[in-house]
């Protein structure tokens, strides 16, 4: 009978330690096994010197370490890397490095494709295959941190300088639909045998999947960004679909009950700004009334967004006054207010760009190429024609 190899980054610390008490092993072995995979970027196990030769043995019959596989790289005029990993099945999803010049920030993916389908989102026009596994997840990391290292002729070990300071969940992929692996991969990022990154320097983006940020508030708190993009109910509904679910008065609750465990004191709000759509001064001032109200305000700031344009979405960027004249009613109000420099346009890696090679199993992009078929037959009696038929 076959044995079945375990991925040993599909395992967190308490796992590991689990695992090696099965084959025999106490649990400072754990430690040193996971020095060896994470710190060191090692996947070969006669490397692991300080490991018994007994357990290398028993390691080589039981278990790998395998990240997914490198399809391309790219790196954008600014110095933007773009990597596309097979994840198995014809899937790929993206990872991006942004390097800054006091630290290197990775976006890494969770899913291949994503369900919300948010309107300004590429990624969620391609539908949605499947959660990633926690070793898709961390490989990301695992892949891109030693990458850098051999790019600039860094050794791996924990006394190497270490090129990726911060991470954020913010590639393909709602976050939070895929719970129990994102939680995993975090706790290896947050562990200081693993990657050893403060819970301030971790960010997860969610577009407000209320149940599970209270999840994440009690299992592993890490620093949170909230994609809002809209400042009342009804603009949200048509722009992230999960708003009908969990409209914005319960996405703000459940944001103030988070602070209460949060590294940071307040909640990151991503907006993307997005011509004559909801980009106006009321807009502006609903947004600073929601977050000052006394039943929802919390403590936040506020990270515009100018949009990535692609066909599909039927949407334009803000140009940059109107997107200044925004932020200014917000920073008149005393919110603090960012506007994101846009990075990696020339190789679709900047926000909302990410679109790797995925199977869509919920067959969005065939409706939406049949919706604009529609839209071109029938032109102006297009609306009133989905209208009947809805």
């Amino acid at each position: 009978m076959e044995t079945t190899l375990t991925n040993l980054l599909d395992l967190d610390p308490a796992q590991l330690i689990d695992y090696c008490a099965q084959l025999g092993e106490k649990p400072f072995r754990a430690k040193q096994l996971q020095r060896w995979i994470h710190q060191f970027g090692a996947s070969d196990f006669d490397s692991m010197t300080d490991l018994a030769k007994s357990l290398r043995e028993k390691l080589k019959t039981r278990a790998h370490i395998t990240a997914p596989a490198v399809i391309s790289d790219h790196t954008s005029t600014d110095g933007t890397r773009k990597w596309l990993v097979d994840v198995g099945n014809g899937n790929a999803v993206e990872t991006v490095f942004i390097p800054e010049e006091n630290r290197g920030t990775l976006c890494i993916s969770t899913q291949a494709g994503c369900a919300v389908n948010c309107r300004f989102c590429s990624t969620g026009k391609q539908g949605f295959n499947r959660n990633l596994t926690v070793a898709e997840i961390i490989g990301q990391l695992w892949m891109a941190e030693f990458e850098l290292r051999k790019t600039k002729g860094i050794e791996p070990g924990p006394k190497g300088e270490r090129q990726i300071t911060n991470v954020v969940m913010m590639g393909m992929g709602e976050p939070l639909l895929n719970y129990e692996p994102t939680a995993t991969a975090l706790k290896l990022m947050l562990d200081d045998n693993a990657y050893g990154l403060s819970r301030r320097r971790v960010t997860l983006s969610t577009s407000g999947v209320v149940p599970m940020i209270d999840k994440l508030a009690q299992d592993v708190p890490v620093a949170l960004a909230v994609s809002l993009h809209a400042s009342n109910d009804e603009l949200r509904n048509g722009l992230v679909p999960l708003n009908k679910k969990y409209p914005l008065a319960e996405l703000l609750a459940a944001c103030k009950r988070y602070l209460e465990f949060a590294p940071r004191d307040f909640i990151t709000f991503e907006y993307c700004m997005l011509d004559g759509f909801n980009d106006t001064d009321e807009h502006a001032r609903e947004l600073v009334a929601l977050v000052n109200d006394p039943k929802t305000g919390i403590n936040c700031k506020f990270n515009l967004i100018p949009f990535n344009p692609f066909p599909e979405s039927g949407l334009t960027r803000s140009k940059n006054p109107r997107i200044k004249a925004f932020a200014e009613v917000l920073m008149q109000a005393g919110i603090v207010t960012t506007i994101r420099k846009t990075r990696g346009d020339d190789i679709d890696a900047a926000c909302g760009q990410l679109a790797g090679e995925v199977k869509d199993r919920t067959r969005v992009q065939e409706r939406m190429e049949k919706m604009t078929e529609y839209q071109q037959k029938f032109g102006a009696n297009f609306g009133k024609i989905v209208e009947i038929r809805s």
